[in-house]
């Protein structure tokens, strides 16, 4: 059992996940909460199956990531059949055992005082590593908080399986040392009705009091890097290639700009991620029959720069924002929407479709988009023009969406929400 310590005896905190690696939403989020928690004098530690965080604050346990043989073995059998065979609870088992063995190691080699789970108790996508840390929390009394991104009951491909059993045990859990954290009012609505337990929203967050710098040489020739003329637009997807992304949206849109006389090319700076090809392979298909030149450029965007194997120039995205001309972000579904504040925080213009966490979170909160609402109608062509012609009026909607964002979405929200969840746990000083 944890002795429960004082807030300010607190020092350090052990992020846990699947990854913490890329440019994933899940990563990029962790890394923001782990830039604040340091300012506030925390030492920030990190447990997944693939890590790409300084090494002396890691422990990389190889059967935590979901890519990993076995778990891979497991996920392609529950979440197709209604029956669980005996061996295929024994390999979750055993496997949960090993994983509670190497999150024991973790927390007493760092000396954790408090664990953040990084959605590794919110989408299955590692069941054995759920229920070790389910198990942990309610065995030592371990401060537990759950950083919920997005639920299994969102995904189709979830809802079919022989797993209910652990999904209502795990994913995520019910327990008084386990604080759940939501990133929209939706999934605290429906975590309250389906688990009967309060969270609290903690929305995706920049650093807008520190504004980007203006773009630099390196990046200076990524319309020429991306063959991308004087005389065309340059479109920005900057998502993963899954289907809830709607991206083609973004298609049909510059093949409606051509028939204008708009000439432009449609970045994607992802890769499909986790969920297959098929939906990639779609869209190429889909591209070449609408006549839009899509680039699928993500061997060229990291997480640093660099050099291809063939020698070409690699670019972060956010060296690409900068070159955007519009921003597209037509997702039927998001937990939040990274890519919004991305966009806002470099300020480009916005195309998204109005999601329902959207219509709920973000657009009351006063921001200026080109909104769609499932389908792209001459009267959003239209606006589309007119920002993509008129510089001045973009970069108002630009501005304005900045001061709004920097008002509700600051690293000064999450510092003040954070220092809440912690209090919750240790109290007030």
């Amino acid at each position: 059992m944890f002795q429960r310590k004082r807030i300010s005896d607190i020092r350090n905190i052990g992020f846990v996940s699947t990854r913490f690696a890329g440019t994933d939403g899940v990563s990029l989020e962790t890394e923001k909460w782990a830039e604040v928690m340091e300012r506030m004098g925390y030492r920030c530690f990190y447990f997944a199956g693939e890590l790409d965080r300084p090494k002396e604050r890691c422990m990389l346990s190889p059967k935590a990531h979901f890519n990993h043989p076995e778990i891979s073995s497991i996920n392609e059998f529950v979440f197709k059949n209604t029956t669980r065979p005996r061996k295929v609870t024994e390999e979750i088992e055993r496997i949960k055992w090993e994983l509670t063995h190497d999150i024991t190691r973790f927390v007493n080699t760092f000396e954790i005082d408090i664990i953040v789970v990084e959605n590794a108790l919110t989408i299955p996508m590692n069941i054995p590593l759920g229920l070790a840390l389910t198990e942990f929390a309610a065995e030592t009394g371990m401060p537990t908080v759950a950083h919920n991104h997005d639920f299994f009951w969102e995904r189709k491909r979830f809802l079919v399986n022989c797993v209910w059993d652990y999904l209502n045990k795990a994913f995520p859990p019910r327990h008084p040392f386990i604080r759940q954290v939501v990133i929209n009012s939706e999934a605290r609505s429906q975590l309250a009705f389906r688990r009967g337990t309060a969270a609290i929203i903690i929305p995706n967050v920049m650093n807008y009091a520190k504004p980007p710098p203006p773009p630099d040489a390196y990046a200076s020739d990524i319309r020429e890097a991306f063959d991308v003329a004087e005389d065309e637009y340059l479109i920005l997807q900057p998502t993963r290639i899954v289907q809830r992304k709607g991206i083609e949206h973004a298609i049909e849109l510059l093949n409606r700009l051509r028939r204008k006389g708009l000439k432009a090319k449609l970045v994607i700076s992802h890769v499909s991620g986790d969920e297959g090809g098929a939906y990639e392979k779609r869209l190429r298909e889909y591209s070449k029959l609408m006549g839009v030149d899509t680039l699928f450029i993500s061997d060229l965007i990291r997480d640093e720069r660099g050099k291809t194997a063939d020698g070409r120039k690699v670019y972060r995205l956010f060296d690409v924002y900068p070159h955007a001309d519009l921003v597209t972000y037509p997702s039927l579904y998001e937990g939040f929407g990274n890519a919004f504040l991305e966009a806002v925080y470099f300020k480009r213009p916005i195309l998204v479709n109005t999601y329902s966490i959207y219509q709920h979170d973000i657009k009351p909160k006063g921001f200026k988009t080109i909104e769609m609402d499932e389908y792209i109608s001459e009267d959003i062509l239209d606006e589309v023009v007119v920002v993509l012609q008129n510089k001045s009026w973009a970069s108002k909607m630009a501005k304005h969406n900045y001061n709004i964002a920097k008002r509700f979405y600051s690293y000064a929200n999450l510092r003040r929400k954070l220092k809440f969840v912690l209090s919750d746990f240790f109290g007030e000083e």
